[in-house]
């Protein structure tokens, strides 16, 4: 059985909105696009070569693909991240889209019209954990049925005030334990929680 791990960049106030450049995407105005760069340090490389350095398959929603699918395949043989573009070409990409057939990007393949159902199948199946990377929308929806076996968080210490967001507003309650957790010279807290149990409760009301 497979694990889903969602990695995720994050301010301060849970938005992921266009980390990595201005155009990234703009919906609902986001005027704060590539927030991430300023803060990358090689704490933030060494944590992205680990996360990527055991088998993966990626988990992506269509706006995540399309922007993925527009830039690797395109990344020259002798560039810096050649490497990188060569791994993300090469995996096998599972997409939540309505519109399967204009999957180009090789080794793509479509999540079909029940996108929960399609993961779940996924995850009783062997082979390489299923990682997520962006994907707003279907994160919150793996997150609000509870099928989320690891959050690999990397939290950037500004403030964005409006913007997607990782967690829904409506939620499956759901308890994690912190595994580990490092403070980058530039300030990223990088975090690993893996899911544990159900939550708990107490009080401190005096008997």
């Amino acid at each position: 059985m497979r694990k889903l791990i969602v990695a995720a960049f994050t301010s301060l106030d849970g938005v992921m909105q266009a980390p990595g450049g201005p155009e990234e995407d703009t919906d609902g105005g986001f005027a704060h696009g590539g927030w991430l760069v300023p803060h990358v340090d090689e704490a933030f490389g060494t944590a992205m070569d680990e996360l990527f350095s055991r088998p993966f398959e990626l988990l992506l929603g269509r706006r995540t693909y399309d922007i993925f699918a527009a830039h690797w395949p395109r990344v020259p043989a002798d560039a810096e991240d050649a490497g990188m573009a060569a791994l993300f070409n090469g995996v096998t990409k599972h997409v939540a889209t309505h519109r399967p057939a204009t999957l180009a990007w090789q080794n793509s393949r479509g999540l079909g019209e029940d996108v929960v159902a399609a993961v779940r199948e996924l995850k009783r199946q062997d082979g390489a954990d299923l990682l997520t990377q962006g994907s707003s929308e279907l994160v919150q929806r793996l997150l609000a049925t509870d099928m989320v076996d690891e959050l690999r968080l990397l939290v950037f210490p500004v403030l964005l005030g409006k913007g997607k967001r990782l967690f829904p507003d409506a939620g499956q309650a759901a308890a994690f334990r912190l595994d580990e957790s490092v403070a980058s010279p530039n300030g990223i807290l990088i975090s690993r929680y893996l899911r544990q149990g159900e939550v708990r409760t107490g009080s401190f009301a005096l008997e």
